[in-house]
Order: C-alpha cells, then sequence, then structure tokens
C-alpha cells in the first residue's frame, strides 16, 4: 500500500510556489506521491484562484527526488493530445520517470467546460476522451502516427524523445462509483483506476468486471481518496493499491503544509 496527497491547486496553494513547499515537506515525511486537480475554472461561490496542474508539477519535480507525481485527472476531452504527449514526457524526464497519469471525462461543473465552448454532452465527451487517449499512446511510443479520427489529426508525425519510464508512463483511468461499463473497459486497458466518489463495496463490483476484462487485476493500481481515519487494512484487502488523503480546500499554506508534514499514518 503506497499513500499519496490529492491536492486542489486553488486557493493558497494556486501559488505554484506554496505547492512546490507542499511537495517537498510531503517527501520529507514519507508520502509516496502528491496528485493534483487539473481544472481550469471554479464557480463563482467556491475558489477564484485555480493554479495550473502541469507548470506546478513541473515545478515539483524539479524539486523533489522520490515522491510520485501527476495530474488527477486529465479532462483529456478538453485537450489536445500532442500537447499532453509533449508536455506529460517532458515532465517524465524531469521527474527522472515518476509520473502517473490520471485520464477522465473532467466535469462541468457550473460551466467550466460549457464556458469555454468545450464538448458538455458527456457520450461525445466519452468519444473524444476515447479517441484522444488512443492518439496520446500512439504518439508517446516514439514510432511514426498516421491518425485521421473524427476529432484528431496526426499526419504521419513521429515525437521523440520518448519517456524514461518504460514501456509508457503509467495511466489511471478515473471511474465514477456505479459508473456504466464504458469507464471500466477503458480503464481495465490502461494501469489502473481511479474510483471517484465510490464505496469499497462498489468498488468490488468494479474490479470484478475489470478482472474478467483483463483476466484479472495483477499489477493494476487502484487509487482511492479515503478519510483520515480510514481503515488501512480493509482498503488494502478491497484491492486498494494507492491510499489517497484530501487536502481540503480553503487551508492557509501553513496549515496545508503541517498536514503534508504529517506522516502518512499518523492518527
Amino acid at each position: 500500500m503506497r499513500h499519496a496527497l490529492y491536492v486542489a491547486p486553488f486557493d493558497s496553494l494556486s501559488d505554484p510556489i506554496v505547492a512546490v513547499d507542499l511537495a517537498c515537506a510531503a517527501e520529507g515525511a514519507g508520502w509516496d506521491g502528491v496528485f493534483l486537480w487539473d481544472h481550469i475554472w471554479r464557480p463563482p461561490d467556491s475558489s477564484q484562484a485555480v493554479g495550473d496542474a502541469w507548470i506546478t508539477l513541473a515545478a515539483m519535480a524539479a524539486k523533489t527526488s522520490s515522491i510520485r507525481l501527476g495530474p488527477m485527472i486529465v479532462p483529456l476531452a478538453r485537450r489536445r493530445p500532442q500537447k499532453v504527449a509533449r508536455e506529460s514526457v517532458a515532465l517524465d524526464r524531469l521527474s527522472r520517470g515518476r509520473v502517473t497519469i490520471g485520464v477522465g471525462l473532467g466535469v462541468d461543473t457550473d460551466g467550466e467546460l460549457g464556458r469555454f465552448g468545450e464538448v458538455v454532452d458527456e457520450r461525445k465527451r466519452g468519444d473524444v476522451l476515447d479517441e484522444a487517449l488512443a492518439l496520446l499512446l500512439e504518439l508517446w511510443s516514439g514510432e511514426e502516427v498516421n491518425h485521421h479520427g473524427p476529432n484528431f489529426t496526426a499526419d504521419r508525425v513521429r515525437f521523440e524523445p520518448k519517456a524514461i519510464q518504460e514501456p509508457r508512463i503509467p495511466v489511471w483511468g478515473a471511474a465514477r462509483g456505479g459508473a456504466g461499463a464504458r469507464p471500466l473497459r477503458r480503464a481495465s486497458h490502461l494501469d489502473g483506476i481511479f474510483p471517484v466518489g465510490a464505496s469499497l463495496a462498489q468498488l468490488a463490483d468494479m474490479l470484478e468486471t475489470i478482472s474478467t476484462i483483463r483476466g484479472g487485476v495483477d499489477n493494476f493500481d487502484v487509487a482511492m481518496v479515503a478519510a483520515r481515519d480510514a481503515d488501512v487494512d480493509r482498503f488494502e484487502r478491497a484491492g486498494v493499491t494507492w491510499m489517497l488523503r484530501s487536502i481540503e480546500i480553503g487551508l492557509s499554506a501553513d496549515q496545508a503544509n503541517r498536514l503534508a508534514s504529517e506522516a502518512p499514518l499518523a492518527p
């Protein structure tokens, strides 16, 4: 079982310098990873200050040496896969192979997608996500890519350098508790699942479906957000390989750093 902080780069943590201090504190305290929300905008009654996850992760990578880092999750439907391919490989090389990427539909909370003219229909967004993900994996391969799809084009291009990690950067697929088969099928072909808002009972059903598709869940990560006082043994028995602890939104820099400085299993 590994332990990571799940951090929204909002409010005081929208400042990358503050977020880097948190990552360094977490590494010093023995955490195994720090994963950042990847958002562009927040509703008016929520956090007004929003930091860029990718720039912040790059700064974290340059200032740490052991913790795993990554965006959790990237809404690929609002990104250009060729840009994500370049950014993720650069981040992987900067961190010397410590990147994991979560992918999913994202959310349209109070118009976070719609206000920018992005696709808001979930089924259509799922189609865009699947095509973007397939193209991203192709671009990571280092081989020539010739893709002409309904949403994206890559006309006889080869991307170098490749990531440090082999065979590629690990990818976790997000799926909400009680989700239908499609996000589970997507995650089953990746390196892990990030269950969003799922109970352990729902997780059991999700992993049963994934195991049927994959022929087992060996070497398959399950990253799940858990309360501070959660029973670690119970989560581990359920198949969770990464327990994520959220840093509450709205904390001051000092408050967030104090939480990050606590050992992962502190009561």
